[in-house]
């Protein structure tokens, strides 16, 4: 991979296990020579990743809408910052311009971003593998909830692997990395669920 599109908060909590996950995702994506791809936010979980990046001399590209920019909490000190009309052309430019996705603890906002490029997979109208990486069992309620969804046969369980987690950035990249998608198995409505 060349770019990860990291979707996160854009609130930090002060917790050092997320903050120490957070450098550490830093490390391995300037050590893989892997662009960041974010929503281009100087606060939180935004800010701390994006400079976290630039001071190990990686390259940084945000997306930001134009509202945002004007709530002046866009980023200006990283590589480039890509203004855009919207929230939709936000999510499909930051789509556009990576390789693979990795959400961190977050909001709504968070979850909206996951969830969408997450189903753009199921479609597949994209092949970028989609991890979490789950410091400190922030999304274990969450991962419960898509096991429900399998077990109650709204969800196929291959669909439910395409989400790779890990609590380590290094082994979430690796799995990523190696990640062998089917596409006759994820992208069409499975004939026995109904």
């Amino acid at each position: 991979m060349k770019s990860i599109c990291v979707f996160c908060g854009a609130n930090f909590n002060g917790d050092p296990v997320l903050k120490q996950a957070i450098e550490l995702l830093a490390d391995v994506m300037v050590n893989k020579n892997i662009k960041l791809i974010y929503g281009g936010g100087k606060v939180g979980i935004m800010g701390l990743l994006a400079d976290a990046v630039m001071a190990r001399g990686g390259e940084v590209i945000g997306v930001i809408p134009q509202f945002l920019m004007d709530k002046e909490v866009g980023h200006t000190g990283i590589t480039k910052l890509h203004v855009v009309e919207n929230m939709h052309q936000r999510k499909q430019l930051m789509n556009d311009l990576c390789d693979g996705i990795i959400m961190l603890p977050g909001g709504f906002g968070t979850l909206e971003e996951f969830f969408e490029v997450l189903t753009w997979l199921q479609l597949g109208l994209h092949n970028h593998p989609v991890g979490i990486l789950n410091i400190g069992g922030f999304y274990d309620n969450l991962l419960a909830q898509m096991d429900v969804m399998v077990e109650q046969r709204y969800l196929k369980p291959a669909n439910r692997k395409l989400v790779i987690t890990s609590t380590d950035p290094i082994e979430l990249i690796d799995l990523m990395e190696n990640l062998d998608i089917k596409p006759d198995e994820v992208w069409f409505r499975d004939k026995n669920l109904t």
